[in-house]
């Protein structure tokens, strides 16, 4: 880790050198939507680092340097750790898509994969790490964190934390009864059908809320993530309408947080990454520094590839983990259950899980590529960590191709 602010450096003085020349005051200048109050503590730089992190030029590097980024918060491991068998094979298999057929190894570049691993019935057969990444290179989960966050909002409830799901959010957080969250259940939010007015849009040069939220907390950390949901409006009738949006696992976030009087990050070491017997400690980025800033429960957990082959081995295993109760059997099949009609190309949505069409398969799918495939059907787990660049369309529906031959693939 000691290496990738160097290395970091690199890559952003290469992806400078292909942009036209700024004048040669204006190096620090802040793009317009970071301008402007309230003043941020964070130095402009950084703030500049946080603006681009997404850009495709240097995106592979910065989805496993959040750590250089942000203020973190650890999910230390302890215990025993899960060892997963390992059989190695060669990924001889291929698959389709708009037409064409190619090979398993073609996928990755293509698909602009940082690491990939293929389990089969708890058996590693394919561990594969890229682009200078290794075993011990801990990645941004980015929305895969949603579905982490789903599992501790079982775990709560299993504990009696959480007298019902079906109890309005302000029953535990009450500082959300005057806006668009009230009388919203904890399953309508789980299901993402809370109904509230927040568009899930980054169009930075024109923000909206969402926009707005993200460069208030996340860039510039004047406010926290979850906060914009106290005073937010309503545009749909709670539990109608399925409407992506990470303020809805922000509040999830922060129930977890009031309802166990701890961080997100201490329940999530107790009640998941302990008895899930993880061999890295995790963390989660935050949206402020110590004593007042929230992790980023929406879209800020970072794992190796192995830990998250952990979890989703995990949940095929209906909640167990090397032999050790995690999460409740019930929960496992509740939460990636579609709670709506599936679309039949895109699937459906459970609890924070995305459920695929035609099978039992469910994901974690997090920005530009992060993927958690469980496919209870033949017993496979995938993940995969990627670097997909923004305006790139068409390379999920090929990644949804490829992790449907995975799942077939029989190795020999």
């Amino acid at each position: 880790m000691k290496k990738q602010p160097t290395i970091l450096l690199s890559a952003l003085l290469a992806a400078s050198a292909l942009a036209p020349a700024p004048a040669a005051l204006a190096q620090q200048a802040l793009p317009a939507p970071l301008q402007g109050a309230p003043a941020s503590d964070v130095p402009v730089a950084v703030q500049n680092l946080r603006w681009m992190m997404l850009d495709g030029r240097v995106n592979s590097l910065m989805f496993r340097s959040m750590d250089t980024l942000f203020t973190t918060r650890s999910v230390p491991r302890s215990g025993a750790v899960w060892h997963l068998p390992k059989t190695e094979k060669a990924m001889d298999f291929t698959y389709s898509f708009a037409g064409k057929t190619y090979k398993a190894e073609e996928f990755l570049e293509r698909s602009y994969t940082n690491a990939l691993l293929v389990m089969k019935d708890g058996r590693i057969v394919s561990e594969i790490y890229r682009n200078a990444s290794d075993e011990r290179t801990r990645f941004m989960a980015w929305s895969m964190t949603k579905s982490i966050t789903s599992v501790l909002v079982g775990a709560a409830l299993a504990e009696g934390r959480i007298r019902s799901l079906d109890d309005p959010i302000e029953r535990y957080l009450p500082e959300l009864k005057d806006g668009g969250y009230a009388g919203v259940t904890i399953r309508q939010i789980l299901q993402m059908r809370s109904g509230v007015d927040y568009e899930e849009r980054y169009d930075f040069d024109k923000p909206g809320t969402a926009a707005r939220n993200h460069i208030a907390a996340l860039v510039k950390n004047v406010a926290r993530f979850a906060d914009a949901a106290r005073t937010i409006g309503r545009v749909h009738k709670p539990g109608e309408v399925f409407q992506y949006k990470t303020i809805d696992t922000a509040v999830l976030g922060w129930l977890i947080e009031r309802v166990s009087g701890t961080t997100v990050a201490a329940y999530t070491a107790q009640h998941l990454w302990e008895p899930l017997g993880a061999e890295a400690d995790g963390f989660y980025i935050m949206d402020g520094p110590p004593g007042v800033g929230r992790e980023f429960s929406g879209a800020g957990f970072n794992a190796t590839l192995r830990d998250f082959a952990r979890f989703g081995q995990m949940m095929l295993d209906g909640g167990v983990a090397n032999g050790r109760r995690v999460v409740s059997e019930d929960w496992v099949k509740l939460s990636t259950a579609p709670a709506g009609a599936e679309d039949g190309k895109r699937g459906g949505y459970g609890f924070q899980w995305w459920t695929m069409p035609g099978g039992p398969a469910y994901s974690a799918i997090g920005l530009q590529g992060q993927y958690v495939f469980v496919d209870p059907s033949t017993r496979t787990v995938v993940v995969k960590l990627s670097y997909f660049p923004p305006e790139d369309q068409t390379v999920s529906e090929e990644t949804a191709a490829f992790l449907a031959a995975a799942s077939q693939w029989t190795p020999r």
